[in-house]
C-alpha cells in the first residue's frame, strides 16, 4: 500500500513543536531522527492576524536548521495563503 504524507524535499511545511512554537519553513531533507529546514520563521500573532517572524534572530537568515523529530508533535505541507505569504516573505517574490 501506498502512504501519502503530503509533503516531499522543497516544500514549504508547518511543524508544531512540543514547546508549543509552530514553525513554517522550506524543508530540504528528511533524515530518520531530524528534519533540515531552510529559512525557518514562527507564526505569531500580530494585530492585522497571524504573522511571521524569525525563528530565531542571532544566525544567518540563509542558515540550514537541523530540527529533531523528538521535539516535532506534527508536521504537514503548508496552506497554499501562508505557504505564498512565506515565499514572500523569504524571498520578496510575490506568488
Amino acid at each position: 500500500m501506498l502512504i501519502d504524507i503530503g509533503f516531499k524535499e522543497n516544500d514549504v511545511i508547518s511543524i508544531k513543536l512540543t514547546s508549543g512554537e509552530e514553525i513554517v519553513g522550506k524543508l530540504v531533507e528528511d533524515k530518520d531522527s531530524h528534519l533540515v529546514l531552510s529559512k525557518p520563521l514562527s507564526l505569531t500573532a500580530t494585530q492585522q492576524g497571524m504573522g511571521l517572524a524569525p525563528f530565531m534572530f542571532t544566525v544567518d537568515p540563509e542558515a540550514k536548521f537541523s530540527i529533531n523529530k523528538a521535539t516535532v508533535i506534527c508536521i504537514s505541507k503548508t496552506q497554499e495563503e501562508m505557504a505564498s505569504n512565506y515565499i514572500q516573505n523569504t524571498t520578496g517574490l510575490s506568488v
